[in-house]
């Protein structure tokens, strides 16, 4: 049994142990903190930090697996190991002068390993104990009012927080039920991959599913994608599923969208399977009216917030009120956990405003005010990336917004045309016509991703566009195709006191 199978097997007999814990009032209370946070991912450190830096205040995290969490050794971490080098050997590709841009599959797998620090937590401890922050090896579950019971190596502990506990315990994947009874792979297989399957179906068409697709193919995987609906990367503007699915057709990935799968048999299914490694036999996959056979089955269909194990009941609680904000003022709920925005630095930046108002309020001072409407940047690592902050078109007018919109092809910048001949994409702005200020903003291209704080910081300081086009961009830089959006507006916006 592997690492994570033996984590995942310990996970299910800690929950299973601490599915009756003792009344509170009949326990002994082994450690007293000021804060304490179920979860030691990105969000969990950073609420823990915040909330006890530069005060004589405690905290303890409380974490069953690694310290650093899903990012930092199955997820965004190991993903971008991966796909860097694929990136700049697409883009040697593309640049006469340059020979010999060729991946080593051995080297590349290595560099994924030595990025998650070969699976070791240490240095994620290192870094929390000199910080004074107290780690806590075990499965926690809630047991009163600032009371948690912590399953773990040495026996059970029940820990008391004076003033806070911070739920961070992340997410868990969705696996559909037709698909769970051949051991399909998730996101920490396919981040994990030790044994390259000949074929790989990829059920999803999301982050996860587009971003696996280019690494696995580069690795010699034949890959078939099962698209439930008629796109790629629901919920981004409709141009990037475009050029993201030309790319992947051109790297051999086979996309069938509108299709899923109705059921899954799979020959000598192991029970305890390797991380990264097959899980079984050969998968037949019933579609409708087709069939399709593949040596492993990867299924990227999102994730749900862990909450089921907390016993949320013995303070009233079920998990939708979690998601809803329907907690006592002791208990916080921060990254995935609350379901808001499952990205790593929406995570941080939630638990960073927390951190701080439980200090805050600690201290006896009014807690910071937060913005109304906080965008949410993505960035999708496909070749050319996708990088979005705030509204997309489509949902700026579903939420009542009247707005104007400016589009233009990534090349209209000579700085972006000369990252790569042949540069696909394109780049637009989502204006707010009462406010006469960006919403929303969608880059396709090569580096996408370097140019979508910039979009951040304006839709988050509400810069005019009157305002913004004195910004003045280097030349010859990608930078440059903000002033080719703002030129492509109709005067009325770009001068509103003239019209």
């Amino acid at each position: 049994m592997t690492t994570l199978a033996a984590e995942s097997a310990e996970a299910s007999a800690h929950s299973s142990a601490l599915s009756n814990p003792a009344h509170p009032q009949g326990d002994h209370v082994d450690e007293v903190f000021d804060v304490v946070v179920i979860g030691g991912g990105p969000a969990g450190e950073n609420a823990a930090q915040y909330a006890v830096q530069g005060t004589d205040m405690t905290a303890a995290i409380i974490e069953g697996e690694k310290m650093g969490g899903e990012c930092s050794y199955y997820a965004c971490m190991p993903s971008k190991a991966l796909l860097r080098p694929l990136e700049v050997a697409n883009t040697a590709r593309h640049l006469p002068g340059l020979t010999g841009a060729e991946i080593d599959r051995d080297a590349l797998l290595a560099r994924r390993d030595d990025w998650v620090s070969h699976y070791d937590d240490a240095g994620q401890v290192k870094w929390a104990e000199s910080v004074d922050l107290a780690v806590i090896r075990g499965w926690a579950q809630i047991i009163g009012e600032r009371l948690l019971a912590v399953d773990g190596p040495d026996g059970r502990k029940i820990i008391e927080a004076r003033k806070a506990v911070i739920i961070a315990t992340g997410s868990r994947p969705s696996i559909p039920a037709v698909l769970q009874n051949v051991e399909p792979w998730d996101s920490r297989d396919v981040t994990a991959v030790t044994e390259v399957p000949e074929r790989l179906v990829i059920v999803g068409g999301g982050v996860v599913a587009c971003e696996a697709a280019t690494w696995m193919t580069a690795l010699g995987s034949d890959v078939t994608m099962l698209v439930r609906g008629a796109e790629l990367l629901k919920g981004q503007e409709p141009f990037a599923s475009e050029i993201v699915l030309d790319a992947l057709t051109k790297l051999g990935v086979r996309v069938l969208t509108n299709t899923q799968a109705k059921s899954a048999t799979r020959k000598d299914v192991e029970t305890t399977p390797e991380l990264g490694k097959l899980h079984g036999g050969t998968v037949h996959i019933e579609l409708d009216g087709d069939s399709i056979d593949a040596d492993e089955i990867l299924v990227a269909t999102g994730r749900k917030p862990l909450l089921e194990t907390l016993n949320l009941e013995s303070i009233g609680l079920t998990p939708e009120d979690i998601l809803h904000e329907n907690m006592p003022e002791w208990l916080y709920a921060v990254g995935d956990a609350n379901g808001k925005a499952l990205l790593t630095h929406m995570g941080k930046y939630q638990a960073r405003v927390i951190g701080e108002r439980i200090a805050d309020i600690a201290a006896g001072r009014t807690p910071d005010e937060t913005p109304e409407f906080v965008p949410v940047p993505h960035v999708i690592f496909t070749d050319p990336q996708v990088a979005s902050t705030g509204f997309t078109e489509a949902a700026a007018r579903k939420s009542g917004i009247d707005v104007v919109t400016t589009e233009v092809p990534y090349t209209a910048a000579a700085g972006a045309s000369l990252l790569r001949d042949g540069v696909q994409g394109r780049a637009k702005l989502v204006i707010n016509r009462a406010t006469n200020a960006i919403v929303g903003a969608t880059f396709v291209g090569p580096e996408a991703g370097e140019l979508i704080h910039s979009a951040t910081i304006a839709i988050i300081g509400e810069v005019p566009i009157e305002r913004l086009r004195h910004a003045v961009p280097s030349y010859p830089t990608a930078s440059e195709i903000w002033l080719r959006l703002i030129e492509a507006l109709p005067q009325e916006v770009l001068r509103p006191h003239r019209a």
